[in-house]
């Protein structure tokens, strides 16, 4: 459960990739002689990025690696920042990102799993670990979600967060009929 008043404050959401946006597993291969890196993302975490975004809340993704599979994914779910990291020094890449939109760590919710997460997670207002953290990782966090990443960790924590803020069934419910809406008049 999120306090209310906590979620109210929060005004952007930072997500790491592998083993919260994935279930941190990397398929490597080749084609055409050239490396490539393959993810799996579900389907329904992409659809709570969404609805956080339709909240007005901004999105942004930080990362200890460097993947196409990451950018197109940014792309796809329109958030307002990527970072990627090689060496996955995150904290002065998600400071430099909450400096560009004029937000205060205190206004912020990080969602991890692993180590290189930490940095971050004990600088945010609202730390939150997915189902499949490590234990150093869930003592960090105010949040402990029950799903893994990868499983719909990021859905989850988009429902628990709208819905202490008061917004879940008006996002969901425009989100609804927005899409219940016919394309073109019929003809008569």
């Amino acid at each position: 459960m999120i306090d209310s008043s906590l979620a109210r404050s929060i005004r952007l959401v930072g997500l790491d990739v592998d083993g919260v946006m994935t279930d941190g597993g990397i398929y490597l291969g080749a084609a055409d002689g050239r490396p490539v890196e393959l993810k799996r993302y579900e389907i329904q975490d992409g659809l709570g990025v969404h609805l956080m975004q339709r909240a007005g809340l901004r999105v942004v993704i930080v990362t200890g690696r460097v993947s196409e599979s990451v950018r197109l994914r940014a792309i796809e779910l329109d958030v307002d920042d990527v970072a990627q990291d090689p060496r996955a020094r995150k904290l002065p890449a998600f400071l430099s990102m909450l400096d560009r939109h004029g937000i205060a760590p205190s206004e912020a919710a990080f969602v991890g799993d692993d180590f290189p997460d930490l940095a971050v997670l004990r600088l945010v207002g609202l730390p939150v670990a997915v189902g499949n953290a490590v234990p150093e990782i869930r003592a960090a966090c105010a949040v402990q979600l029950t799903r893994h990443g990868g499983r719909g960790a990021v859905r989850e924590f988009a429902e628990l967060l709208l819905k202490a803020r008061g917004e879940w069934e008006q996002v969901t419910e425009a989100y609804v009929q927005e899409r219940s809406l016919p394309t073109t008049v019929p003809a008569r």
